[in-house]
């Protein structure tokens, strides 16, 4: 028994040195573009990827989560303002990023701006919870992706929608979880 187990663990540290071992080459020449990166997770997926060399291009909402990143980044890290509410915004950074990255196409896209109401009943919430949250969580999402799908084609890259275990399983705040269920739907059809 403790030879199997001896085995298991060495079978595991072999995939594992194998898998590390995988890396994809020309990273210098590889543009990536990620929404929400004012704070949390797309800030630190930003500054993560632009230590390993990627061209991060960074959306945020505002200008000064922008500056913020900027001064934790390096040069490579470009920043742009983009409030996925409003399809101006989208088509302009669109432009944006066309100008980057030229006939190299866009390698990722990261839809990781989203927004989370306060937690409560359902009951309680309004229909303009709902809009607000469809807005950013999922239209805005979705407005994106088709705005950059031909950049990721030509690049033939891949998109990642973040999304929630909540749009897997139906918790409370309803508007959030139907959210992040149409992130999951519109993430397989893309697939």
């Amino acid at each position: 028994m403790l030879l199997y187990l001896a085995a298991l663990v060495g079978l595991y540290y072999l995939v594992r040195w194998y898998r590390e071992r995988q890396v994809v080459s020309h990273l210098h020449d590889t543009y990536i573009f990620i929404t929400g990166c004012d704070s949390g997770f797309g800030n630190l997926l930003a500054r993560q990827l632009d230590m390993r060399g990627l061209r991060v291009l960074a959306a945020c909402l505002t200008e000064e989560g922008a500056e913020k990143l900027r001064k934790r980044a390096s040069e490579r890290l470009e920043t742009v303002i983009l409030d996925v509410t409003q399809t101006e915004s989208i088509a302009a950074a669109t432009e944006w990023v066309k100008e980057r990255v030229g006939d190299r196409g866009l390698w990722g896209l990261v839809n990781n701006a989203g927004i989370s109401p306060r937690i409560t009943l359902s009951e309680w919430q309004k229909t303009e919870d709902f809009v607000n949250i469809f807005k950013v969580n999922l239209i805005g999402m979705t407005e994106v992706t088709l705005n950059m799908l031909p950049l990721v084609r030509k690049a033939r890259g891949r998109i990642v929608n973040v999304a929630s275990v909540m749009g897997r399983v139906a918790m409370s705040p309803a508007s959030y979880s139907c959210s992040k269920y149409g992130v999951e739907a519109f993430s397989d059809v893309l697939r």
